[in-house]
């Protein structure tokens, strides 16, 4: 069989359907709100955008102006008569061309996305041929298929290093990172989200005329992979990642032996007094509270130190959590993101040693820009007497139930 007939066999199983891969438009909706606020009109780049799904979303609901890119001509036509019947033919353009050889200069979008569509490069590729593309404080929001158990079961293993090697969330998480993104969040999809996408496709496949070239061997494929998700759904599923590239102009790294001498009159100096300074040293004093290497900091160009976050141990109704405090800028450094920097380099840290939900008695403007929500939302309330807006939580792993009750801090705090 030729290699021709098998991808003509393909595309007519997949043609016509409302999507090429897990999804939702509220899994689309939830890793947009994970970008924080965009410009009025936001320049979107859909890469892989098959019959364009996400991109009338974000067109219709993120007013954005959309390049819609793909391979295949004819998901690239069907987008536009969508488009054109939505009335958003004004908004969404269509280009055909390889999203690992893309020709747009560097700078020119605010959001690049690629909902199930990076595998065709790979995870670590597309992070690192994407983040140009971005304007600064621009976002890369992309899904891929990962483990969801450091133990897969060896025939759900073997299928996938046949097609494509997976790999955790966490590892993915660390590639990111390592690539030079904070990650702004992420989301494990729901099975909703498959069945949308191999509802459609298995019907297709059963109503498939087998004697056409290649189609017997389509549909044979088609099932085995449909199979695979109903016999082995808790051992992979899709997650998607909403990133940021980190801030070129600040280093962050953990605080390094030795620099608590140097960390203390940055904290006092940031908050005009020597409370701060004095709870941090308690803190460090504390091996219930202190989180080894949840202690960071931020360098200036000079190699100084710019600011400083810090993470420790506290507890939601026994269950362990995180609190943020203090967070310390050198005075002739405010207002210039190495507060920004750090923090985000912080709950990065905390994401990839398996920490799940933070918190932050903090500032109601300032926060939410980091994902901070009010705490009370989830039923998470401190002992003591606070304006509700400024006790706020950040979920950091969204697989893990999130604990509800009163906050129990260190000793430290006094409280």
């Amino acid at each position: 069989m030729s290699d021709n007939a098998s991808r003509d066999s393909f595309f007519a199983l997949h043609h016509g359907l409302p999507r090429q891969g897990p999804g939702s438009d509220a899994t689309t909706r939830r890793l947009l709100a994970l970008c924080g606020p965009l410009p009025e009109r936001p320049r979107v780049l859909d890469l892989g955008c098959g019959p364009g799904r996400s991109a009338l979303l974000l067109a219709g609901e993120a007013g954005a102006e959309v390049t819609a890119v793909d391979l295949h001509e004819p998901f690239l036509a069907e987008l536009r008569r969508s488009a054109a019947d939505r009335g958003l033919d004004g908004a969404i353009r269509t280009l055909r061309a390889d999203m690992g050889a893309l020709p747009f200069p560097d700078g020119s979008f605010d959001l690049v996305w690629a909902e199930s569509s990076a595998y065709s490069i790979g995870f670590d590729r597309a992070l690192d041929a994407w983040r140009r593309l971005l304007a600064p404080g621009g976002s890369l929001v992309l899904t891929e298929c990962l483990w969801t158990t450091e133990a897969p079961a060896p025939a759900a293993r073997a299928f996938w290093d046949e097609h494509y090697p997976l790999r955790t969330l966490r590892a993915n998480t660390a590639a990111a990172v390592d690539a030079g993104y904070h990650v702004l969040g992420t989301v494990l999809q729901p099975e909703g989200d498959w069945d949308e996408y191999y509802g459609p496709l298995g019907a297709r496949a059963d109503a498939a005329d087998l004697s056409l070239p290649g189609m017997a061997g389509a549909v044979a494929a088609t099932r085995a992979e449909i199979a695979m998700r109903r016999d082995h759904c808790s051992d992979y599923g899709y997650a998607g990642f909403a990133l940021r590239p980190a801030d070129p102009r600040w280093r962050t790294r953990p605080e390094a032996a030795g620099e608590a001498g140097l960390i203390r009159p940055l904290v006092a100096a940031a908050f005009g007094s020597d409370a701060e300074a004095e709870l941090v040293d308690a803190l460090r004093r504390d091996p219930d509270a202190w989180l080894p290497g949840l202690s960071y900091v931020a360098e200036a160009p000079d190699g100084s130190i710019a600011a400083h976050a810090l993470l420790t141990r506290c507890r939601v109704d026994g269950a362990p959590a995180a609190a943020l405090a203090p967070v310390a800028v050198a005075p002739e450094h405010q207002r210039t993101g190495a507060g920004k920097a750090v923090v985000r380099a912080l709950l990065d840290a905390a994401r990839l040693r398996g920490e799940s939900l933070v918190l932050v008695l903090g500032h109601p403007e300032y926060y939410p820009t980091f994902g901070f929500e009010r705490a009370s939302a989830y039923g998470i309330r401190p002992g003591f007497e606070v304006p509700d807006e400024a006790m706020m939580a950040l979920v950091l792993d969204g697989s893990a139930s999130v604990p509800h009750g009163t906050i129990a801090y260190p000793a430290a705090f006094g409280v």
